[in-house]
């Protein structure tokens, strides 16, 4: 009787970290679109600053970040030194600690360390977003059927945009740029049409990130650092005033679906 239920327990894990990985395949599509259109340009400014395609790719393979990317290539370019590119590449993407924690509350505490540490190396902008915005706990199998096609994207992205790129004009290659903002909106939107609350964060982060480039002193913060001041007061606030309850994660599926083993 015991060996039974322990088969069929495995057996819905099983199915439901299928289902899991099947919905991040659905959920990558549209980031590995907006990848692919924005790394292409990436791919042109690393040739641009002395890059082979191969090492361009390279790039993109170890550091799944954008900003990150194109503030080491400005560097590579100005020929400064590996100790001012780490730097540079450090406070660019001091934002991945806030959406790593972020992230990490979402995560059942019967996950494995080896399943933390693969979802820590895809915490992107993206991934973090269509994560965060599922219900319950998310279970491992989510974020890898994202990255499996959200990375490749990026970094077959990058390696044409550093071979072939060269022969759009920067108009275009520019402009498509713009995807990455669209996914963005897919985002955000459908929760701040559910809930006012959230509406109006969206329109005070929006605002406060504008104002944060043009006053004066402000202005000249790295992004990085924008970025986190704003989350942690915007996100702070916004916790005191509408706390979310402790059992917000517990959903039955998803505790179901997150693997043990």
């Amino acid at each position: 009787m015991e060996k039974t239920i322990l088969q069929e327990s495995k057996y819905q894990k099983r199915k439901a970290n299928k289902t899991n990985f099947i919905q991040g395949l659905k959920a990558g599509i549209p980031i590995g679109m907006g990848y692919f259109a924005v790394s292409f340009t990436l791919g042109i400014t690393a040739r641009n600053a002395g890059l082979t395609p191969w090492q361009a790719m390279v790039m993109s393979m170890a550091l799944h970040a954008s900003a990150g990317q194109f503030a080491a290539i400005n560097v590579i370019a100005a020929s400064a030194g590996f100790l001012e590119m780490a730097v540079t590449s450090f406070i660019v993407n001091l934002r991945y600690l806030l959406l790593s924690s972020s992230l990490s509350q979402k995560i059942s505490s019967k996950t494995p360390f080896f399943h933390r540490f693969l979802m820590a190396f895809y915490v992107t902008d993206e991934i973090f977003g269509v994560s965060a915005a599922r219900p319950g706990y998310v279970n491992p199998c989510f974020v890898y059927g994202a990255a499996i096609v959200a990375g490749p994207s990026w970094e077959i992205g990058t390696f044409l945009g550093a071979s072939v790129g060269n022969i759009l004009p920067i108009s275009v290659a520019n402009a498509m740029n713009v995807a990455l903002y669209g996914m963005f909106l897919a985002i955000i939107i459908p929760p701040a049409k559910k809930d006012k609350f959230i509406a109006g964060i969206v329109v005070l982060s929006m605002f406060a990130s504008y104002l944060f480039t043009v006053i004066p002193g402000i202005n000249q913060i790295s992004s990085g650092f924008q970025i986190i001041i704003l989350t942690v007061l915007i996100a702070g606030a916004a916790a005191l005033i509408r706390p979310v309850s402790d059992n917000s994660n517990e959903d039955p599926i998803n505790q179901e679906s997150n693997p043990e083993v």
